[in-house]
Order: structure tokens, then C-alpha cells, then sequence
């Protein structure tokens, strides 16, 4: 099998994935800088199930899974520009796969900087590198977010994305259109996924999700922003995985070999709806503390996925009940919460 690329392979979605190609067995080599954004020691716990010891982790020194004998491990930060490009000189991949940013709306007002670093300085390194090796496909993670203020729904990938409303919104449709650039002036293959709130075990602690289920365990108020007038295109994170692999399936063509597509379940959940969902599973009734909106939010987000089913196939099924269910599980386990 061809060699692939697989950044941010400690975070949330890059964790699914590559336990899910590794057992494939696609030869992969996934990176991560492991910063502090959330507690790394659930990315280092995220890697140990793939099979990477923590303990041998170190700067730029490959790592290979105990586990998968096709998948190997790299600490690097993909900002630093020098080292980047030193690893893509002494590597080649036909498939690179780019999950690794900067997540969070709201944390994006206090923190920019760390949205420029990331986001955009890091992505244009995996460009120019994509362009040096001459991949195949390059394949990197945008978000629901692009649509900022929209009003029209369900969201289409032809809509006008002009109107963020936050910077990490910003940087998502930044990479979108320098992904365009550079499919555009070096007939570079590129495609871009649109994700809608992805949620599923081993989600990261800033989502919504996981604090509801956090707070309620923990006997404390939940906070629900614009009192719970809110609603979210809630995806499961198997239903993403497979979104992503069926559109692996085949590259783009056309002039340019540039292609985006949202991946969601296309049924946006009311707040106070998910978070009765979340009480069922749990079995305890959550507190809540009702605050208006946040900055950098939005009221509603709703994915048409027609054109993802289109192309290949695949629509995400998996329904919100069995989802949280399954968090709520492995939430439980990972804690070691009992009773």
C-alpha cells in the first residue's frame, strides 16, 4: 500500500483514523506537536492505544507502534518552517492527510496568535511540502465554521463563505483558499472537508459534550449559552472516519484537481434536546445555568450532504442517541467512574 501522511494523529479525529487505517494495514507515519491546548496526557493516552509508549517519544526521532507494524510516530511541530522542511526532504508520501490545527471558536479571541502559528503557517508548510514531493492527494480538515453568519440552510459547499465570525474561522477558509491556490498553480490534487461538530469517545474536553457529561457526573451546573437556543449538525466520529475513507476511494480530477465536501448527519439537535440525551445516557438530570451567547458563535449549523453521498456513496447514519451512548461509555471507563 501507498505510504500516507497523517497530521494531527494524537488529536481526536487523527486518533480514529489512523487506528482505523493501521488495521487496514496502510503504511502510515503520523505526526503531532502535542501541545498544551487541552491536557496532552490524552493525546499521549490516545497514542499508547495506537501503540506509541510515551515514554520514547522524543523531538524528531521516529517512533514505531508496538501494536501496528505499519505505523510509526514523529513529534513535530509542523509551525516551525525549517524542520518542515528538512522532513520533507527526507520523505516521500503519495497520500497526505492534514487533520492537525488549532481547534475552538471561542478560544480563537484570546489566543490568535496560536490560530496563525497553527492554522496558517503550519498549513502552508504542508503545502509547499505537498508541492516538493509531488503527492498524489493531499487531504486536510476544514470545518462548518467557514459558513460563519450565513443564514440560508441547510449549509452548501457552493454557498458564500465571506462571513466568519470568528478567526478560527477565518483560518479554515484561509486554508481552503490557499489549498485552491496551490491545486490551481501546480495541478495539485486537493480535498476539503467541512466537519460538523464531531463528537464520540475520546473527544476533546473543550466540546460542549464532554463538559455536559463532566459537569453532570460531577454534581456541578452545566453551562447552556443563549439559553439554549442553539443548534448543532451533531456528526458521530465513526460516521466521519468513514466519510473521510469513502472519499479517499478515488482523487480528484478536473482543472484544477480541487474538490470540498461537507461531512455531517444533516439533523440539526436543539441544545436542551442533546442535552437530554446526554441525562438519559448518563441517568442523572444535569443543573443548568442558562447565559446568553458567546462571542464567535452561531445559532445553527446544518450540513447538506449531497454532494458528499454523491461522489461516493457514503451518509452519515449514526443517531445522536447511540453516539452519546457510546461517549458516555468510554467517558465512564477512561475516568474510571463507577457507579
Amino acid at each position: 500500500m501507498p505510504k500516507v501522511l497523517l497530521t494531527g494523529i494524537a488529536g481526536f479525529i487523527g486518533f480514529h483514523l489512523a487506528r482505523r487505517m493501521a488495521q487496514e494495514g496502510h503504511s502510515i507515519l503520523g505526526i503531532d506537536s502535542l501541545n498544551n491546548y487541552y491536557n496532552p496526557e490524552l493525546k499521549l493516552a490516545r497514542l499508547k492505544e495506537l501503540g506509541i509508549s510515551p515514554g520514547s517519544i522524543r523531538d524528531n526521532t521516529p517512533v514505531a507502534s508496538r501494536i501496528f507494524p505499519s505505523l510509526s510516530f514523529l513529534k513535530l511541530d509542523l509551525a516551525d518552517r525549517d524542520l518542515t522542511e528538512r522532513f520533507f526532504k527526507k520523505e516521500t508520501f503519495s497520500l497526505v492527510i492534514h487533520l492537525a490545527a488549532q481547534p475552538g471558536a471561542r478560544t480563537s479571541l484570546t489566543q490568535p496568535y496560536a490560530y496563525v502559528d497553527n492554522n496558517i503557517l503550519g498549513f502552508i508548510n504542508i503545502l509547499e511540502g505537498c508541492r516538493h514531493i509531488h503527492t498524489d492527494h493531499l487531504l486536510y480538515a476544514s470545518s462548518s465554521s467557514v459558513y460563519g453568519g450565513n443564514v440560508k440552510q441547510p449549509y452548501a459547499e457552493d454557498d458564500r463563505v465571506d462571513t466568519p465570525v470568528s478567526l478560527y474561522a477565518a483560518t479554515k477558509r484561509s486554508n481552503e483558499l490557499m489549498a485552491y491556490t496551490y491545486s490551481h498553480l501546480f495541478g495539485m490534487p486537493v480535498t476539503g472537508l467541512r466537519f460538523f461538530t464531531v463528537y464520540g469517545p475520546w473527544g476533546r474536553p473543550d466540546m460542549a459534550y464532554y463538559k455536559f457529561v463532566k459537569a453532570i457526573v460531577e454534581n456541578r451546573s452545566v453551562d447552556v449559552y443563549n439559553n439554549g437556543n442553539l443548534e448543532r449538525d451533531f456528526t458521530y466520529v465513526d460516521d466521519i472516519i468513514e466519510g473521510i475513507l469513502s472519499v479517499l476511494k478515488r482523487n480528484p480530477s478536473g482543472q484544477p484537481p480541487y474538490q470540498i465536501f461537507n461531512i455531517g448527519h444533516s439533523e440539526p439537535v436543539n441544545l436542551l434536546r442533546f442535552l437530554e440525551v446526554i441525562e438519559d445516557a448518563l441517568g442523572k438530570k444535569a443543573t443548568k445555568r442558562f447565559l446568553p451567547m458567546q462571542a464567535g458563535d452561531v445559532l445553527s449549523t446544518f450540513a447538506d450532504t449531497s454532494k458528499l453521498e454523491h461522489y461516493s456513496g457514503y451518509k452519515p447514519i449514526t443517531p445522536i442517541q447511540e453516539g452519546i451512548r457510546k461517549f458516555v461509555q468510554w467517558y465512564l471507563s477512561y475516568h474510571s467512574i463507577t457507579g
